[in-house]
């Protein structure tokens, strides 16, 4: 199956609207979101409703829960916690309910999807250490877990020395971020995946940072988010 794989739109509606141009064109068969729909910028109703009619998978992730609950609103660093109290107060009661009830992790045939680590997917860890890493692949069954969360993308297999996807290996693949990058790009980030062939495309985009950091603006969310837009921070 030809897939694309969106993780951390966080309410950036133009970043979103560029990603799901690039699946359309590659004719994708199916899309799959890894969560944080919402948070940091401006415009999370249409992003949920997007991601509603778009995405046939989606699991939960910690903006997600916090917007949709209040859980968690107090690991969220100052400027998120102030969007998040923003988003808490525009989404209509529908679309709290569709975030409220994802799921945190979900398995679709040769994929498991989750937003930041299959081994307790509700603590929200940031995986960096080399050992976490590893028994990350006690948790999960399938050949591919697909993760975001980190806004780095990153592919890393169950052997060292195995850079790339082929045959014969399991594979963590972290598809970055669509709407906050931290690469120091402020380029959008997604993958496009064949299950069946095997090939594993990071697609870097271009959107109007600009236009998106301007929405940040004009709902008076905190300046230093339209500058970790343009800065890819």
């Amino acid at each position: 199956m030809r897939l694309a794989v969106l993780s951390d739109i966080h309410a950036n509606l133009h970043a979103l609207q560029a990603a799901l141009r690039i699946a359309e064109q590659a004719d994708v068969e199916a899309i799959y979101c890894l969560g944080d729909i919402v948070g940091y910028n401006a415009d999370p109703g249409p992003c949920v409703d997007l991601v509603r009619e778009h995405c046939t998978h989606v699991v939960q992730g910690n903006h997600d829960r916090a917007v949709a609950t209040g859980t968690g609103m107090e690991q969220l660093p100052q400027d998120a916690q102030r969007a998040a109290t923003y988003h808490r107060s525009v989404l209509s009661a529908d679309q709290l309910a569709f975030l409220r009830t994802l799921p945190l992790v979900d398995t679709v045939g040769p994929c498991t999807l989750v937003h930041a680590s299959p081994d307790a997917p509700d603590a929200w860890k940031h995986l960096s250490a080399y050992q976490d890493i590893r028994k990350q692949f006690e948790h999960f069954d399938t050949p591919f877990c697909f993760m975001g969360h980190t806004h780095i993308p990153a592919v890393i297999a169950d052997a060292l020395g195995v850079f790339e996807v082929r045959a014969g290996h399991r594979y963590l693949i972290n598809v970055g971020s669509v709407g906050q990058p931290r690469d120091h790009t402020p380029k959008g980030s997604l993958v496009l995946f064949d299950t069946e062939a095997l090939i594993h495309r990071c697609v870097r985009f271009s959107y109007d940072v600009d236009a998106a950091a301007a929405r940040i603006e004009a709902e008076q969310l905190p300046e230093r988010l339209a500058y970790r837009l343009r800065e890819g921070q």
